[in-house]
Parts: structure tokens; C-alpha cells; sequence
């Protein structure tokens, strides 16, 4: 065959071959005796995987526990109410205001049951669905597999294997083991790995005007206190107070009924008052920060006596480290106070430390002590609120009208700091002016622009 003539080869394996010869020219038409390669089926698995991924998310496969959760506390909220008649009817009006509680209580218990069943036909049907549409896409993966002539698939398998039991190899052959990551106090409760709910959302019995104040439980309740819950409000300015309110139960407060009012003074502001929305309640005591100074005050709410430790001369207070979020702050919210497993807490900055966080652990005697101390990393004025849990403090930042969300931590057992925690809140209303936790029930505690809010921690 000469140089001038065209030779077109097409080689596609197996192959059927036909030679046709025109004049000079020699054209070899090779054809592909396999069916082609079905793109329209890996795309419909493409776009089924896809869908499963929308319709099955991990927001959604919480939601069930988190209406089991909220049921589960208010049946014990109810059948606290139905002893608590029991035992003080009188057969009068206390007796009729218990029975329309109760009446409240078991209407919420419907509402949550009815959730759950519309909640559950709905999961089980996504389920249902999901089910069918996995075992159809494994058919069709395993039919597809069938056009992989070179084994790339089933050679790729055989490296993962080969990897995996080298690094087990490897993992095998170490000298000694990691440590276990039992958090601080040995609480036992994992990694903080979500804040689910809300699980509370009321309005206050002041209504809409004291935005800025404080609520929750005693996390060392005296027997027979424990179904107390405190709320104190900021009457003057949206920064001084001067007494705390008490409620029998959750039920009583959010329906306002028969509160006991505790002053601290008959003035407000003055000497050992409260400033700032940051307080908690351990042990029948408010622990607070004293009225223009940056002392720690605990009131006793039983003999109304206040004992005070003072902290760093250069500790900032009357707005010099507040929280703070997008450009501004949080006034008078140089001192926070939190609570956990094992006390009370104050979280506080100095010029020392830089404007930095620093944590005290108080210890609860009269007058209290700050008897340890950890300095963070932590700039006060990023973080909008902190909490703490099994010795480990939470920071959290405003991210925008509906959300806040947990970015830092620093572990008091290990000295570690993170800035990549990333665990949203889900708010209802634009500020969260406080946040505790409480370790009797495993909630988070918030006071949100005049409304009182609880969440729950969810650890694995």
C-alpha cells in the first residue's frame, strides 16, 4: 500500500470486522460487538442517591428523640403537679388553680403525643421509601460493574482492603495505647455533639418589658426544692436588680402563678445588688456580680445575707470586657457565672490576660473563694455567652437572627482550646442575653429577649 494512501483504524475491543476496498484506498470498519455503556441508568442512580441524601438528613433523624425527650419531661412535670395536689388541696381556689395546671399540662402532653405519631408515620414511610430505592440502586450499581472489562473497580476494593489492614498493622505495633477521652470530673457523658430543641419557649410573667434578665433551676437544691425555678429580670436600665423570684414548678412560672420575692435591698441599684443578666443559683445561694465593683456576690436566699470575694484588681467590670457580637456588646457582661457537675464558676477577663477570658472555680463556702484558675486564649469581646459542662467551657457567637452557635472550648483537665466546635442553636428571638446549664437535667438554660428558653445536650 503506498504512503498516499489513507488507512483509518478503529480499534474498540471485542471487535467485529469489515473490510471494503474503493480504488486505492483500503477503510477497515471495526465495530463494537458489546451493547453501550448505559448513561442513563448511572445517572438515575446519580440523581436517586442524591434525593436520599435531601430526604434523610441528621436534623431529621433527631427530631423524633427530641419530641420522645420533651414528652418524657413534661409526663414528670405532670405527675409532679398531681402529688403536689395531693398532698396541699385545699378544696378551694389553690385546689382549682392545681386542677387548670394540670389541665394545661395534659393538653401540651396530647400535642407532643400527636406530634410524635405524625412524626413516626412520616419517618417510618421515608424509610420505607429509602429502603426501596438503596436495594434498586445496589442492582443497578452491581449490573453496571458488569462493563468494567479491566476490573478497575473490583483492583480499587482490593487496594482500600490492603490499606486498611496496613494501617491496622501499623495501629497494632504501638507502643502504648491512646488515652481514654473521658472528659473532666469524669462525668461520663462523651463529646458535646449537638443542642437540640427548643424544648421550653415562654414569654415571662413581666411580658415584653424587661428584656434582659436570668432563669432556671438550683443545681444543688435543698431537699424538697427540687422542682424550684428562679427567674430574676432587670427592672432598672436592663442592668440592676434587687430581688429573685421563686415558682414551685416550671408550670407555676409559666403561667405566673403564686411567686415568692426575695429582695436583696429595698434599693436598686445599690451596694451588693445585681448588675448584669449573668447569675446562677447553687445551694440555696445567688451568685452574682456585686453593684460597680468586680467582686462575686452570693446572696443566701434564706437568711438574706451577702458575702463577697473580690476578684483581680485588673479585672474588667462595668463594661470594660463585655460579650459582645457584630460590632457591639453586651453591657455589664464583664462577669459570667455557670454552673456544672462539680460547682460554680466565674468567667471573667483582665488587662493582664489581655481582654482574655479567664475561669475561676469558686469555691461555695462563706464568704466564697476562687481557689483555681485557668487563663484561655479566648478574646471576651468575640463570644456572646458561655457555659459550662463536666469542667469544659463552651463560647458561643452570634451568627444571625436565628442562629448562635458554639465555636470555642477549652477543657480545664487538659489545657486544650478549640475554635472549630461549630454547634448551632437554633434561636427564637434575635439575643440570647443569658445561658446556663444545668446538670440535673441536661438542659441549657436561656433568657432571649423577654422570653425564657430551655435546650437540651445531646453527647455521644
Amino acid at each position: 500500500m503506498s504512503r498516499s494512501n489513507t488507512f483509518i483504524l478503529m480499534i474498540i475491543i471485542p471487535l467485529t470486522f469489515f473490510q471494503s476496498v474503493k480504488g486505492k484506498d483500503c477503510v477497515c470498519d471495526l465495530k463494537n460487538s458489546d451493547p453501550a455503556f448505559p448513561e442513563n441508568k448511572l445517572a438515575k442512580v446519580e440523581t436517586n442517591a442524591a434525593q436520599c441524601m435531601e430526604t434523610i438528613t441528621s436534623e431529621r433523624m433527631t427530631d423524633l428523640d427530641r419530641l420522645v425527650v420533651g414528652l418524657q419531661q413534661r409526663i414528670k412535670e405532670l405527675e409532679d403537679s398531681v402529688v403536689m395536689l395531693e398532698k396541699e388541696n385545699d378544696k378551694n381556689l389553690y385546689g382549682a388553680v392545681s386542677l387548670r395546671i394540670i389541665e394545661l399540662e395534659f393538653a401540651e402532653i396530647q400535642d407532643l403525643l400527636n406530634k410524635l405519631n405524625r412524626t413516626t408515620s412520616n419517618y417510618h414511610h421515608l424509610s420505607v421509601q429509602a429502603a426501596g430505592q438503596l436495594e434498586d440502586m445496589k442492582v443497578t450499581m452491581a449490573e453496571l460493574e458488569k462493563f468494567d472489562n479491566l476490573q478497575v473497580i473490583k483492583k480499587e476494593r482490593e487496594n482500600l482492603r490492603i490499606k486498611r489492614e496496613l494501617e491496622e498493622c501499623k495501629n497494632g505495633h504501638k507502643a502504648t495505647l491512646p488515652p481514654p477521652t473521658l472528659p473532666p470530673a469524669r462525668c461520663g457523658r462523651g463529646q458535646l455533639v449537638n443542642v437540640a430543641g427548643p424544648r421550653t419557649y415562654s414569654l415571662t410573667p413581666y411580658g415584653t418589658s424587661y428584656p434582659y434578665g436570668a432563669w432556671g433551676r438550683d443545681a444543688k437544691p435543698a431537699p424538697g426544692d427540687e422542682n424550684k425555678y428562679w427567674l430574676v429580670v432587670l427592672t432598672s436600665s436592663n442592668v440592676y436588680s434587687h430581688w429573685v423570684r421563686q415558682y414551685g414548678t416550671l408550670s407555676t412560672l409559666l403561667l405566673g402563678i403564686g411567686p415568692k420575692d426575695t429582695y436583696i435591698s429595698s434599693s436598686n441599684p445599690t451596694t451588693n445588688t445585681i448588675q448584669g443578666s449573668n447569675m446562677v443559683m447553687y445551694a440555696n445561694a445567688l451568685y452574682y456580680n456585686c453593684y460597680n465593683t468586680y467582686s462575686v456576690c452570693q446572696f443566701n436566699l434564706t437568711t438574706r445575707a451577702v458575702s463577697t470575694v473580690a476578684l483581680p484588681s485588673d479585672t474588667g467590670y462595668n463594661s470594660k470586657f463585655p460579650f459582645g457580637h457584630l460590632g457591639t456588646t453586651y453591657s455589664y457582661t464583664d462577669l459570667d457565672f455557670a454552673t456544672d457537675e462539680s460547682g460554680v464558676y466565674v468567667i471573667y477577663a483582665t488587662t493582664s490576660n489581655f481582654g482574655n477570658v479567664v475561669i475561676g472555680k469558686l469555691q461555695t463556702s462563706n464568704p466564697p473563694v476562687v481557689n483555681q484558675t485557668w487563663s484561655t486564649s479566648l478574646h471576651k469581646k468575640t463570644a456572646s455567652n458561655t457555659f459550662m459542662v463536666c469542667g469544659v467551657l463552651y463560647a458561643t457567637r452570634y451568627l444571625d437572627k436565628e442562629t448562635e452557635e458554639i465555636f470555642y472550648s477549652y477543657d480545664t483537665k487538659t489545657k486544650q482550646e478549640r475554635f472549630d466546635v461549630k454547634i448551632n442553636i437554633k434561636k427564637m428571638q434575635t439575643n440570647i442575653e443569658f445561658l446556663n446549664y444545668d446538670p440535673r437535667d441536661n438542659l441549657l438554660y436561656a433568657y432571649s429577649d423577654a422570653y425564657i428558653v430551655t435546650y437540651e445536650l445531646v453527647f455521644q
